[in-house]
């Protein structure tokens, strides 16, 4: 299978791809990634050389370079999108462009080329908000709700993808999955954040109340969910990914963090909340595990252990992305 990755320089896309080829010897990939701040070559390093991966530096929204890549391509999984929510506060037109746009010509070089699936990532932002004191979860059933320019591009994207399919009959599938976290994260990012504040000795500056609940996936189960999603799924099914089966507040993960790394509370500083935070999102995630028979491989406080581990022992790969991760904050 030739596949076409798009964004795969980024964090979820480059854990995939690092998947892929272990699981997949026989496959082939090509990485097409514009390189902005969330994309680093360095976190693709050991595969560089190998014969089977091909880096392509380039933007989703060029027709003529999409058309090109999508030649005997089997299946394109699209990972390609703006995604920091405090960065589509500022720049709105940017997520517009990158994950509206860029996701339709994608789709129309994918109908050309007679891709045998085309699967796009997107994320549980989409449905909006959950009430704290509720049982209540996302699933494929939730009627969409966005809140930030960030979850109202992607749900823009979601939609244009479904009418490729009921329209032109594009083989698509869809995943919104929960907050990912895990290896090669950009340090702007929550966990990452403040993981690496405290190995710099510096405080976890937690929004408002610190009661904002995540529902968190690490990105290696997130992979496989793919992988059986991408052979075995329904084709313009819709699955919804996510990690836990008991739900922590970000006071609570922060304490956590903190308590793995032996510190205590006085690291944390609570800042002022930021516009419209989504309070909680929870996944149902029973339609991919009835289907496929997927379920997270290890529960969460393992899977943050091993996380805050790679981020200790790999200073190499984030110390250089700490300052720019920062200054986003500053605006």
């Amino acid at each position: 299978m030739k596949l076409l990755v798009t964004g795969g320089a980024g964090f979820i896309g480059s854990n995939f791809i690092h998947y892929w080829l272990k699981h997949y010897p026989e496959d082939s990939i090509v990485n097409l990634d514009k390189l902005t701040y969330a994309g680093h070559l360095s976190s693709l390093k050991d595969v560089s050389e190998n014969s089977r991966y091909k880096f392509v530096k380039g933007d989703i929204c060029s027709q003529k370079l999409t058309d090109s890549l999508m030649v005997d391509v089997d299946t394109v999984v699209h990972f390609a999108a703006e995604s920091h929510v405090d960065r589509s506060i500022l720049h709105p037109s940017e997520f517009v462009r990158s994950n509206v746009l860029g996701t339709q010509v994608l789709l129309e070089s994918a109908l050309k080329n007679k891709v045998k699936r085309f699967h796009l990532i997107s994320t549980d932002e989409v449905f909006g908000s959950l009430p704290l004191n509720s049982r209540t979860k996302f699933s494929e059933s939730t009627p969409y709700d966005p809140k930030s320019p960030y979850s109202a591009s992607k749900s823009a994207a979601d939609h244009l993808v479904r009418a490729y399919f009921h329209t032109f009959g594009l083989p698509i599938t869809i995943t919104n999955c929960s907050n990912n976290f895990g290896p090669y994260q950009n340090p702007e990012k929550f966990i990452p954040r403040m993981i690496t504040n405290l190995i710099l000795n510096q405080k976890i500056p937690i929004y408002g109340d610190g009661k904002n609940v995540r529902d968190w996936l690490y990105v290696e189960d997130h992979c496989w969910a793919i992988d059986l999603i991408v052979h075995n799924g329904r084709p313009g099914q819709t699955y919804c990914i996510g990690g836990q089966k008991k739900e922590f507040s970000n006071f609570e993960i922060a304490q956590k963090i903190i308590k793995l790394m032996g510190m205590d509370k006085s690291m944390l500083e609570f800042v002022a909340d930021r516009p419209s935070h989504d309070r909680r999102y929870a996944v149902n995630w029973s339609k991919v595990h009835r289907e496929l028979g997927w379920s997270p491989a290890k529960n969460f406080d393992d899977r943050l252990k091993s996380t805050v581990e790679w981020y200790s022992n790999n200073k190499w790969w984030w110390m250089p992305l700490k300052k720019q991760a920062e200054s986003i904050y500053r605006k």
